[in-house]
């Protein structure tokens, strides 16, 4: 059974950034090959404000051996 692990969107960024580096590929290098533009995977590596999930999903697919699964989303009662 595979592990499972929880991860914030702080996380997430961080994990993009380690694995793209880890990869030896620049953040220009990584936009090519991803299709964007530049400052979008500056943004999300830097910025876990902004709504970039599926970008940081595809940088940690690409340069790493895991599989993002989500987002998830908690409902409370106020």
């Amino acid at each position: 059974m595979p592990k499972i692990v929880h991860v914030t969107a702080k996380q997430l960024c961080v994990l993009a950034k380690r694995y793209r580096i880890a990869a030896g590929k620049s953040r220009a290098q990584a936009a090519r090959e991803l299709h964007v533009a530049r400052p979008a995977i500056v943004y999300a590596e830097e910025d876990p404000k902004q709504s970039l999930f599926k970008l940081r999903k595809r940088i940690i697919e690409k340069y790493s051996p895991h599989k993002v699964v989500g987002p998830a989303f908690w409902l409370e009662r106020k």
